[in-house]
C-alpha cells in the first residue's frame, strides 16, 4: 500500500510509467524525492506556493533501461514538449501538464585526472546505476508504478544510523566526481548526517581532485550548503578536511591562534554561529559567512585586547576578490561586499539616535536595511545574556526610530532640497565643480535637520555661499 505522503508522487508518475510499461522498458523513481518520501518528509521543490498552498514538488528524476534514442520514441507520443539536450549525456526532458520530467538511460559517469567533462556510459543494469550515485541515502529506487524501494546500498540503515556513506568505495566515487566531497558537505549539514571515518580519508586524500571541477558547480555547490537550516556543521567539515582551502581560504584562515593573554574569541566558530543564525536568505548567509574575513589581516595587540580596526573595509574587499573568483554575479557580489562593509556600521551610534544618526544609517544601508539590522543581530553571539539583551533593545530603538521618521519625511529617497538648476540660478554660476560642492552642502544639510522649505534652502545656501 502506497503511503500517504507518497501519493502525490504515485499519481503523477503513473502514465509515465504506463508509456514505458507498454513499450517493454523498466522505469523508476530515484535521486532526493525517493530519500525524503523514506524519511517521511513533504519533498519541496524550494518554491513556494500561494498563501495557504502546500510546498511546489520539485522536478521528478527517473532512470530507465531504454537508451536515449528509445526513451525519446516513447515519450514523443506522450509528452506535450521533450527536449533533447541532454542526450549525449543520456537524458531527455518531457513536459506534462505544467510538470517537467528527466528521464536517464542508466549509467555510470566518471571524470578523467584533468578532464572537467564527465566520459559516460550507460549500463542496463539498475543497480550499477545506483552504485555510481553519490551516497548510499541518495542510491535508492521506487519502482514505477509498483513503488517499492529498491535499496541494493543499504541506504535506509544508513538514514535510520545518520551516517554519511558512499555506495561504494569513497575513492572511486570522489574520483567519478569531485564535487561530491563538496556536497557531502551539504548533506551532512542538511540531514543531520556523520561522515563516516572512510568518507573523510578519502575526501583528505583526494581534496586536490576539487582543481578539476568548475568554480561555477563550486560555488552552486556552496550556495546550496549555506540554505540549510544549520550549515555549521557542513562548513566545519570543509575547514577540517582541508576543503575550503582550495576555494575558500579565508574561512579556515579565521581559526585564528588563541592568545592566552587577551583571550580573544575563535574568529571561526563566531562565524559559523553567526551563519546559524541568519534567516535561509543566501546572500544574508553569504555576508554571515564573510563579514569577519578582513580580521586575520587586521589583528593588532595591545594592554587593553586584541582589536580589528578597519577589518569591515578590508573584509570588503577580499569578498569581492573571492566572490568573483567563484563567479558569482556582480549584483551578489556588490549585495554581500556591501553588507560586509557596513556591518559594524550600527556601532558607530553608541550614544542614541538622533534623526541625523537615523538617516544616514538608512542612506548608507539602502535597500540592504533589513538584511544588514538582520547581520547586526546576528553578529551577537555572546554568552552574556545581558549584552545580548542590551544589543537588541538598541535594535529595536533604531527600528521604531526608522518607523517613526518615515511618517514625517521621506527618509528612503533622501535628497538635497534643491537641485542643480535652482543652484545654478540663485548663485548665479555655471555648471561645474561648485555646483557638486553646493549640493554636498545641501545633502549634509538635510541630512542633519531634516527637510527645509525651499525659501530657507535657499537662504541657507546663499549664506554657505557667502563664507566659501
Amino acid at each position: 500500500m502506497i503511503p500517504e505522503r507518497a501519493r502525490e508522487v504515485a499519481a503523477l508518475t503513473s502514465e509515465l510509467a504506463g508509456v514505458f510499461e507498454s513499450a517493454g522498458k523498466h522505469i523508476y523513481l530515484v535521486g532526493g524525492v525517493v530519500r525524503d518520501l523514506v524519511l517521511g518528509r513533504f519533498p519541496d521543490g524550494g518554491a513556494t506556493g500561494r498563501p495557504g498552498e502546500p510546498p511546489a514538488l520539485p522536478d521528478l528524476d527517473f532512470t530507465t533501461d531504454a537508451l536515449p534514442e528509445e526513451t525519446e520514441a516513447i515519450l514523443s507520443p506522450w509528452a506535450e514538449k521533450v527536449w533533447s539536450q541532454g542526450k549525449a549525456f543520456g537524458t531527455l526532458g518531457a513536459w506534462k501538464k505544467g510538470r517537467r520530467y528527466e528521464i536517464t538511460t542508466h549509467r555510470g559517469e566518471s571524470y578523467s585526472d584533468i578532464s572537467r567533462k564527465p566520459e559516460v556510459r550507460y549500463s542496463m543494469s539498475l543497480e550499477d546505476d545506483l552504485s555510481r550515485r553519490d551516497f548510499t541515502v541518495n542510491a535508492m529506487a521506487l519502482t514505477l508504478p509498483g513503488f517499492e524501494l529498491i535499496d541494493p546500498f543499504g541506504g535506509l540503515d544508513d538514514l535510520a544510523a545518520s551516517r554519511l556513506a558512499t555506495p561504494g568505495s569513497p575513492e572511486q566515487s570522489f574520483s567519478d566526481d569531485p564535487l561530491r566531497m563538496l556536497r557531502a558537505a551539504r548533506f551532512s549539514a542538511g540531514y543531520g548526517l556523520q561522515p563516516d571515518e572512510a568518507l573523510v580519508d578519502a575526501v583528505r586524500r583526494l581534496r586536490r581532485r576539487l582543481d578539476i571541477v568548475s568554480r561555477e558547480r563550486i560555488r552552486d555547490e556552496l550556495d546550496k550548503l549555506l540554505v540549510v537550516e544549520r550549515p555549521s556543521p557542513g562548513l566545519r567539515f570543509l575547514v577540517e578536511t582541508g576543503l575550503a582551502e582550495l576555494f575558500l581560504p579565508e574561512l579556515p584562515a579565521l581559526a585564528l591562534e588563541q592568545d592566552p593573554v587577551h583571550q580573544h574569541k575563535d574568529v571561526l566558530a563566531h562565524t559559523f554561529a553567526v551563519v546559524d543564525k541568519a534567516s535561509r536568505d543566501r546572500l544574508l548567509r553569504l555576508a554571515a559567512l564573510f563579514h569577519d574575513v578582513g580580521k586575520p589581516a587586521t589583528r593588532s595587540f595591545a594592554r587593553d585586547g586584541v582589536s580589528f580596526h578597519h577589518h569591515d573595509v578590508v573584509g570588503a574587499k577580499l569578498t569581492r576578490r573571492r566572490m568573483r573568483e567563484l563567479r558569482y554575479g556582480e549584483e551578489d557580489v556588490r549585495v554581500v561586499s556591501e553588507l560586509v562593509r557596513l556591518h559594524l556600521r550600527f556601532h558607530t551610534y553608541r550614544f542614541g539616535w538622533t534623526d541625523a544618526a537615523v538617516r544616514r544609517y538608512v542612506r548608507d544601508a539602502g535597500p540592504l536595511l533589513q538584511r544588514l539590522n538582520e547581520l547586526t543581530r546576528c553578529d551577537c553571539t555572546t554568552r552574556n545574556p545581558d549584552k545580548a539583551r542590551s544589543l537588541n533593545r538598541r535594535i529595536d530603538a533604531l527600528e521604531l526610530r526608522i518607523v517613526e521618521l518615515r511618517t514625517q519625511e521621506a527618509l528612503d529617497s533622501i535628497r538635497p532640497d534643491l537641485d542643480g538648476n535652482e543652484v545654478m540660478e540663485h548663485l548665479g554660476i555655471g555648471p561645474g565643480p561648485l555646483v557638486g560642492k553646493a549640493l554636498a552642502f545641501l545633502l549634509d544639510l538635510r541630512m542633519d535637520e531634516g527637510p527645509h522649505p525651499k525659501e530657507e534652502a535657499l537662504r541657507r545656501l546663499g549664506k554657505w555661499w557667502e563664507e566659501q
